[in-house]
């Protein structure tokens, strides 16, 4: 998933060409920023991509840390670049699929108001920390978002975009709680994702803390993960997920 969404970011900066938005050379942002909106205004959240769909909630003007999920129109970056100049003037506005940081606000807003995070709190000294809490970030927000409507991240054809190919095995001979938290029934607010504090890497581990409420009672999952090499390029994996009775896999 991380590679096809860098591509579609690709996209994006070629289309609105907002400081800021994507890198040129395919990378995209692992998080986003509210931009273009006055100080005394709010940007409206939708329940689909337009202005012909409902609002289901709003991001405050200076919101930092959103997660994108998708954006439509879609396109790679050699679908992109094969377009005529009249095929790309022609193209509906960007709409994207984001949620904040806590998971507690999501849904489609117009592409030109969001741009590449520069606040000081996505701030990390170590890009590969920095990619494995993306990494968990875009699972716990594809699990909140897809759920009861879309294939689940834990479903094995998704699951190897985030886990290790023995816990993707692992997830697909059946589980009992859910393994993100730690319970059969979910009603999830205030999630939380940031590296464990002073152990965020311990020889070669990454360790990441999801702080959550689950039916108004705060709950942590802590989420292990490595480089998997077999990967091309090698890229962070979860190896496992630890909840305070007991663990997966």
């Amino acid at each position: 998933m991380r590679r096809t969404v860098h591509l579609f970011l690709a996209g994006l900066a070629l289309m609105f060409p907002t400081t800021g938005t994507a890198q040129m050379d395919g990378h995209g942002p692992d998080a986003w920023q509210v931009i273009g909106v006055a100080p005394d205004d709010v940007l409206n959240a939708r329940s689909g991509p337009g202005t012909d769909h409902i609002v289901i909630g709003t991001f405050p003007p200076d919101a930092t840390g959103l997660q994108m999920v998708t954006c439509v129109p879609y396109f790679t970056m050699a679908q992109f670049q094969a377009l005529t100049e009249d095929q790309r003037a022609r193209l509906p506005a960007r709409w994207c699929l984001v949620h904040s940081r806590d998971g507690d606000t999501s849904g489609w807003v117009a592409g030109r108001y969001l741009a590449e995070d520069t606040s000081q709190a996505m701030d990390s000294p170590d890009p590969l920390i920095d990619e494995a809490i993306a990494l968990v970030r875009r699972l716990y927000a594809s699990a909140q978002i897809t759920q009861g409507v879309a294939l689940s991240p834990l479903h094995p054809s998704a699951a190897r975009e985030f886990f290790f190919a023995d816990v993707v095995r692992e997830l697909a001979e059946g589980y009992g709680a859910d393994p993100l938290f730690g319970a059969q029934d979910a009603q999830i607010t205030g999630l939380d994702i940031r590296p464990a504090p002073g152990e965020a890497m311990f020889r070669g581990m990454i360790t990441v803390h999801v702080d959550f409420r689950n039916f108004g009672q705060p709950q942590r999952a802590v989420v292990r993960l490595r480089v998997d090499p077999s990967l091309d390029p090698p890229a962070p994996r979860i190896m496992r997920i630890e909840h305070e009775a007991w663990a997966f896999p």
